[in-house]
């Protein structure tokens, strides 16, 4: 729209009233659903792709969301994005998939067009048959689709009018590209198909209250840390903090929540990180663990910074990021894209719905490498169901509550779920935003919004300015 609103403005049901109440029918009621494929997502920065995928001239990718197809394909002129329809009959010029376009272009397996990598159309069979004004060059090309790229990633938008991606994600972009975001690589890429609403699913993320329940293993490790975040008068069920524990012994209990972490999600703290942080469980150290664990950890940053760049890695100076561009640990970047920083290397999430209670749940670990050894691109995912012993044990933890919850949303007099105002803020950030895309708030106001995502991890309900 020309003054910057969405249009289908109008009623929206289940509107939220209460900041600190979320009615539950917004993750099931099928016209809730239907007004986010109309209005949320074609108006929305998508991630589409991770870059490594398509590192040469003519290498294309294709993204599905909600039946809308885009092919991401790298040009001699940067990266292009194309709505993947021919243009004359509509059929799709890929099926998924991914490949390289650079000597034969995308051919449509109807009737045999052609079109290069840069959207141009290059062959139509029989074209004396037709009206030369059917033939317009410039109304033949490839529809283009906005694409923008960040963080290793491409993103598109249905949306010619949106504001930029990065107008809408804000200064955390800047913070997590000073981590190096830019220079990690894919180890692996799993994906399973959850049976929840794929609110429910992002916003299983968005706190960390549910470490002591849902993730023990963590909370027995450090139970200072959680308690400390999330209440002493919880009580956990971990370890009892003994006032008295020696310096070694809470080094010793930080190692070991490393090495969990690691374990459990690969990326979040990647294994050469946990094995630098080994190195250094008997160095000199104060008395005062409230000063001698502060201090290791900036020991482990600094060894892992050293070590790691002394082997090729484009590892940023970790203490000094950490000061200048600190990150929360997890990071959105709305509406379905996550990232879970640590030292220097990441694990991210993407989700797509694929109905009112069915989601594609992605998950990356990322990492370093030298120049010249990085591996192989990853091209597709692991699909995995949802509840395989072959996921990591955190998101195997998380997605034991998901299928769950949503089954919950259907429960009788179960209406709303109230949140915490100071930690669980986020949830109802996220959801008033969606909220704001589905009345029409002028782009602007949602773009500002949005940025105020970043850093929310774990944070409080905000004024959104509308």
């Amino acid at each position: 729209m020309a003054d910057g609103t969405i249009a289908g403005r109008g009623r929206v049901p289940f509107e939220i009233t209460d900041p600190e109440r979320i009615p539950s029918k917004r993750y099931y009621d099928e016209e809730f659903y239907r007004l986010e494929v109309e209005r949320l997502w074609p108006h929305t920065w998508q991630m589409a792709c991770r870059l490594e995928t398509i590192p040469n001239v003519g290498d294309w990718i294709e993204y599905n969301n909600l039946g809308k197809s885009v092919i991401v394909v790298r040009t001699s002129e940067g990266v292009k994005a194309f709505h993947n329809a021919c243009r004359h009959r509509g059929v799709p010029l890929t099926e998924g998939g991914h490949g390289n376009c650079k000597t034969k272009g995308f051919i449509c397996p109807f009737h045999g067009w052609r079109w290069n990598m840069d959207g141009k159309n290059t062959f139509v069979y029989g074209r004396h048959m037709f009206s030369e004004g059917q033939l317009d060059e410039a109304d033949l090309a490839l529809r283009a689709c906005r694409v923008e790229t960040w963080g290793g990633c491409a993103f598109i938008n249905l949306d010619d009018n949106a504001p930029s991606l990065r107008e809408s994600i804000g200064p955390v972009a800047d913070r997590l590209e000073a981590h190096g975001m830019g220079n990690l690589r894919a180890e692996w890429w799993y994906a399973t198909v959850l049976p929840a609403n794929w609110k429910v699913g992002m916003e299983a993320f968005m706190e960390g209250y549910h470490v002591m329940r849902t993730h023990p293993q963590l909370q027995q490790a450090a139970p200072m840390l959680y308690n400390m975040m999330y209440g002493m008068d919880t009580g956990g069920i971990g370890i009892p903090i003994n006032p008295n524990l020696s310096v070694r012994d809470n080094i010793k209990a930080q190692y070991k929540h490393l090495g969990l972490l690691s374990d459990g999600m690969a990326g979040m703290v990647h294994p050469k990180e946990v094995e630098i942080a080994g190195q250094l469980l008997d160095v000199e150290l104060p008395e005062d663990p409230a000063q001698a664990v502060p201090m290791w950890y900036g020991i482990v940053q600094d060894q892992i910074t050293k070590q790691l760049q002394a082997k090729g890695e484009p590892v940023p100076d970790l203490n000094a990021v950490a000061v200048s561009d600190p990150i929360n640990a997890v990071e959105f970047i709305f509406p379905h894209f996550f990232l879970l920083p640590f030292f220097s290397s990441m694990s991210s999430y993407r989700i797509r719905p694929l109905g009112p209670e069915s989601c594609l749940f992605e998950l990356w670990s990322l990492t370093m490498y030298p120049e010249g050894e990085e591996p192989d691109p990853v091209m597709e995912p692991v699909i995995l169901p949802y509840d395989s012993d072959q996921f990591p044990q955190i998101p195997r933890q998380d997605y034991s509550n998901i299928p769950i919850q949503q089954k919950g949303m259907h429960a009788e007099g179960f209406e709303f779920m109230r949140l915490s105002k100071d930690i669980e803020g986020l949830i109802s950030n996220y959801q008033r935003i969606i909220d704001g895309y589905l009345k029409g708030v002028p782009q602007d106001k949602l773009a500002a919004a949005n940025q105020k995502l970043g850093g929310n991890f774990d944070g409080k309900i905000l004024d959104l300015g509308f």
